[in-house]
């Protein structure tokens, strides 16, 4: 599979990058242990070789197991983990990463960023200088390669950038959840700052498995996403139906056409989850998915029946 820079940093990154939130298992209903290992191993093979983590996804679980999963070839990979709002005055930063560097089971982190911003979650508000100097810091003692930022408008990236190199945003990105593009994506492209988009299918929305009358068991954080509730689910619908064909003209899935979509938008890559070994693969398939510039503006054309019709609000979940 191909690489991009990261950035302007040293490391490369594969355009489907391996989310693991649901590793955690918090905050998830289904996730085995095994089946995420073998769809980690599955999805190496099939060449992603960059995988995402946070040490909150089930308070470091979900790390433990990336490390696990793919301690034999981590020289192979790209890590990128990230430091909770509550952790972010320089001490807390230090001992934070030292954390995930034992989860991970690696002596260096290749993308270590902030997940949201200070204040967040009615975390402690720290200023970002001190922030960032911890990570300043730990870039110098090798610990981590690369700093990057979740989850932060233009102008706290902006704010941030003065205190040091950043070369990545994590925004939620996808056909159907499009703020980025008005927001910090003009910034990136101008300051040539990677983005890597989560939730690229819209936490499964755009797999088309969901039919209208569906339901979440308990416990299921998606049934508190916007999207799938209200009049937002009945024109995610709409919508999926005005793709299905263009997806059947190109022999793909819905989730696979979505992610080729989005992997084409500027400085865009694309984070997808995977619960199994068939998902890590058919994700991975996505990146052999060519857009024509038609195919591109009418899919983004079909995305506003979607996002036309949602605020500014940033967060996708009303908890």
């Amino acid at each position: 599979m191909e690489t991009r820079a990261l950035g302007t940093s040293e490391v490369k990154i594969t355009p489907i990058i391996m989310g693991t939130w649901q590793a955690g298992k918090a905050m998830w209903v289904g996730i085995e242990d095994a089946e995420t290992i073998k769809g980690l191993r599955a999805g190496f093979e099939a060449g992603i070789t960059t995988v995402d983590t946070a040490e909150i996804y089930g308070q470091g679980h979900s790390e433990q197991i990336v490390g696990q999963a793919l301690a034999e070839v981590r020289d192979q990979l790209v890590y990128a983990t990230k430091v909770f709002p509550n952790h972010l005055k320089y001490d807390q930063v230090i001992e934070a990463c030292e954390g995930s560097l034992k989860n991970l089971n690696t002596d260096y982190i290749d993308l270590y960023q902030i997940h949201w911003p200070s204040g967040t979650f009615g975390s402690e508000v720290v200023p970002i200088e001190e922030t960032m100097s911890a990570l300043n810091t730990l870039k110098e003692q090798g610990k981590i390669r690369a700093i990057g930022v979740s989850n932060f408008s233009r102008s706290q990236l902006a704010e941030a950038s003065q205190y040091g190199r950043i070369d990545s945003l994590q925004p939620p990105y996808s056909l159907f959840w499009r703020q980025v593009e008005q927001d910090a994506m003009p910034f990136c492209v101008e300051h040539n700052i990677s983005i890597i988009a989560y939730s690229s299918l819209a936490q499964g929305l755009l797999t088309g498995k969901f039919g209208p009358e569906h339901t979440f068991e308990e416990g299921d954080h998606r049934s508190k996403n916007k999207l799938f509730n209200g009049d937002n689910y009945q024109r995610a619908q709409q919508a999926l139906a005005q793709l299905r064909p263009i997806a059947e003209r190109h022999q793909c899935t819905l989730a696979q056409l979505s992610l080729a979509w989005l992997m084409s938008q500027p400085q865009t890559n694309a984070i997808a989850g995977l619960r199994n070994s068939d998902q890590a693969i058919q994700n991975a398939q996505a990146v052999e998915v060519k857009l024509s510039a038609d195919e591109l503006q009418d899919i983004d054309q079909i995305g506003r029946l979607v996002t036309d019709h949602l605020d500014d609000n940033p967060v996708m979940w009303d908890f």
